[in-house]
């Protein structure tokens, strides 16, 4: 492939993205695959890169995410808090293998205890697209992050569950007979209303969705709203420090990241969108920028 400078990869638990890119930042082409770090041992990540993005290399290549954590391929130590998001300067070399292979490091605090891997790239990402944000950024997922930015550094962040609590139980709990596949807007706002007055009931409105299904036959679809809602609400409510006066910045998919705008007007918040794999991109290209510099 003609004109090929170097490869952006973001690797997770349970996926790896790859994105051949130019150097002035044009991507290519992308590439994704199913070994994320979770299905691999340490000597499992080389032949992995290999398979997903072999007739590229040995362009080098940028990562960022899971790949850097204890278990992945070379550990990249968190930068503490607060801090900007790490840069190429930070960057951990994988040795052992004639690849050219840089990881980013993640971001730490530690009291409240967290930690973040590949979220602080799209922060950085975010900060290079939108120069002197201030407020916060949430970037909702499995695990949602709030993280306050002020003066390019990242001040503080909290991480909560949601996607996780939602996909279990969905799919797992009890609640699983009730769900539908479809949304209703309706039931997510009268959910995320519920939960944000009275979040202490959280755990008694969830079960209320299972006895309105077998009572009143209550609408799969507006059930599975209603628990997004519920538990979308609960983490806003807790999360309230972050957010209440803030300008809000979300970064994630373009449904998710939706209604969590959505959720968040209800409030009187206002919200500015983007796209993870455009922030994603962007970080690792100002990483990679720092690195190898600007193309001719």
């Amino acid at each position: 492939m003609a004109d090929v400078a170097w490869i952006a990869v973001d690797w997770g638990t349970s996926h790896v993205r790859a994105w051949v890119m130019r150097a002035d930042g044009v991507v290519l082409d992308r590439r994704m695959s199913a070994q994320g770090m979770g299905t691999l041992d340490r000597g499992g990540f080389e032949p992995a890169l290999r398979a997903l993005v072999g007739d590229v290399l040995p362009a080098p290549v940028l990562a960022c995410g899971m790949v850097g954590s204890r278990q992945g391929w070379a550990e990249a130590p968190y930068a503490a808090v607060p801090c900007a998001p790490p840069s190429a300067t930070e960057a951990v070399q994988v040795a052992g293998t004639d690849l050219d292979v840089r990881i980013l490091p993640g971001v730490k605090q530690g009291r409240p205890a967290d930690v973040m891997r590949g979220e602080e790239t799209q922060i950085s990402g975010y900060l290079a697209t939108s120069p002197g944000f201030d407020g916060v950024i949430c970037l909702p997922g499995t695990h949602t992050k709030w993280a306050h930015v002020s003066a390019g550094e990242i001040v503080s962040f909290r991480t909560a569950m949601t996607g996780e609590m939602f996909a279990l139980l969905s799919e797992r709990s009890v609640l699983r007979h009730s769900m539908g596949e479809g949304w209703d807007a309706e039931a997510f706002a009268a959910g995320v209303d519920q939960s944000l007055s009275r979040p202490e009931g959280l755990a008694a409105a969830l079960f209320s969705l299972r006895a309105e299904g077998l009572l009143d036959g209550l609408d799969g679809d507006i059930a599975r709203a209603r628990l997004s809602g519920l538990l979308v609400g609960a983490e806003l409510a807790a999360m309230r420090p972050y957010w209440l006066g803030q300008q809000v910045a979300l970064i994630g998919a373009e449904r998710l990241s939706a209604a969590y705008a959505d959720a968040l007007q209800t409030q009187g918040v206002p919200t500015q969108i983007a796209g993870a794999e455009e922030m994603t991109l962007a970080g690792l290209t100002a990483a990679y920028t720092q690195i190898y510099g600007e193309a001719a």
